[in-house]
């Protein structure tokens, strides 16, 4: 397993964000993903500006499926966010509606 890449700081979720996760241990696996560089479903250029992120201090974004059975397209229905800012003081866990 890689190391983490950057701070979380705070980590907080939108109501949306915790109804429609299956409970913290899917958080968990998710921000796990999420600081070690695994994007999960975006495209080729956001993992490019999250790349350089880490090393400028940029906010990170990352996208993954809630329900892993079905696709996700990095917005929409089925999608969660998780934004790290770029001063690490917080991570938020959200819906894409709800940013």
């Amino acid at each position: 397993m890689n190391a983490p890449l950057f701070p979380l700081g705070q980590v907080v979720a939108t109501p949306g964000a915790m109804e429609a996760a299956s409970g913290p241990l899917h958080f968990l696996a998710l921000l796990a993903r999420h600081v070690r560089g695994d994007w999960g479903c975006i495209d080729p250029e956001d993992a490019e500006t999250n790349r350089l992120a880490v090393v400028e201090g940029d906010r990170v974004l990352s996208a993954y499926a809630i329900d892993p059975e079905r696709p996700c397209a990095g917005f929409g229905e089925n999608c969660l966010w998780i934004i790290t800012e770029a001063d690490r003081s917080v991570t938020t866990i959200l819906l894409p509606e709800e940013y």
